[in-house]
């Protein structure tokens, strides 16, 4: 499994009109290319009307399956365009339709390219990236007397508290990245004077928000 990859958020759009062609792009995270087919399909049929409906998608550990489609623009102008912003973006499992209502002015090869790329990029942005991490959770009891002082370091460090328990003690389920797990149990023993219960569960994909400068 990656230790870490980036990803858009689970469903977003967005639109623009270029030379008075309006462009619709649709994004969804998919993990399968079923999933990316029905996708494609559910944007075909609520723009049946468009003149286009162009898709590329990109799905995979180490990205096996790339595909695109121009839906009838000429060959190369929409649907690898869409799939290069994917690719240079370094996002996984993801799905992208732009639909195309055509405004009457012919775009030339040159400016479907550009397009097809911006629109991309626009839905993208709208949408939101999330780097998704693999992390190791762990339990942490404590009594209660070190809840305000735990709860308020966890908050303000780079770990990710995911709930509180509060049973009959507050147990904490925190998530560390994975070289970072010496550490941190070091550090939870010297906070606590060696009062915490610390115990590791299962590992799992944690997302957190991104912007575009901190995938440069």
């Amino acid at each position: 499994m990656l230790k870490n990859y980036y990803t858009v958020k689970r469903e977003g759009n967005g639109q623009q009109i270029i030379q008075k062609s309006r462009f619709i792009g649709y994004v969804r995270r998919v993990e399968s290319e079923e999933a990316a087919h029905d996708f494609i399909q559910e944007i075909k049929k609520k723009h049946h009307d468009a003149t286009h409906n162009c898709s590329a998608y990109i799905i995979g550990e180490h990205d096996q399956i790339q595909k695109a489609n121009d839906d009838g623009e000429p060959s190369g102008t929409a649907g690898v365009p869409i799939l290069e912003v994917l690719k240079k973006q370094h996002l996984k499992d993801t799905a992208v339709v732009v639909t195309r209502y055509f405004g009457g002015i012919k775009l030339g090869a040159g400016g479907l390219i550009r397009a097809y790329g911006s629109t991309t990029s626009h839905a993208i942005n709208e949408t939101g990236v999330v780097e998704r991490q693999l992390m190791q959770g762990f339990s942490i009891k404590v009594d209660y007397g070190l809840l305000g002082k735990l709860e308020n370091v966890l908050r303000n460090s780079d770990h990710i508290l995911e709930t509180i328990h509060y049973l009959e003690k507050v147990e904490f389920i925190v998530y560390v990245k994975d070289q970072e797990q010496d550490a941190f149990k070091d550090w939870l023993i010297d906070l606590t004077n060696d009062q915490a219960q610390i115990k590791a569960t299962g590992n799992k994909y944690v997302e957190i928000d991104i912007t575009a400068t901190d995938m440069n």
